[in-house]
């Protein structure tokens, strides 16, 4: 069991095409990008940002960090965390 210094705090990085620009609505399903889990928010925005940097070009595409923690623990009223 970790401890308090060390607990995890996954994060989820994925990413799709949009409908259009006003929605949240993905194009297509089968084609979103799971870009992988991460043990903390740093190493999550690292990951998001590389993968928004590669598809600048595509107005349509955009990528997503999801506090899976916060999912996983919704009574932890911890705002500290990212």
């Amino acid at each position: 069991m970790p401890d308090g210094k060390n607990k995890q705090l996954l994060h989820l990085v994925f990413g799709g095409e949009l409908s259009n620009l006003e929605s949240m609505e993905f194009r297509d399903l089968d084609a979103l990008d799971i870009v992988g889990i991460f043990p903390d928010y740093a190493s999550a925005l690292q990951a998001w940002k590389s993968k928004a940097q590669m598809t600048v070009d595509n107005a349509h595409m955009r990528y997503f960090i999801v506090h899976m923690h916060r999912m996983l623990d919704p009574h932890n009223e911890n705002k500290t965390a990212s």
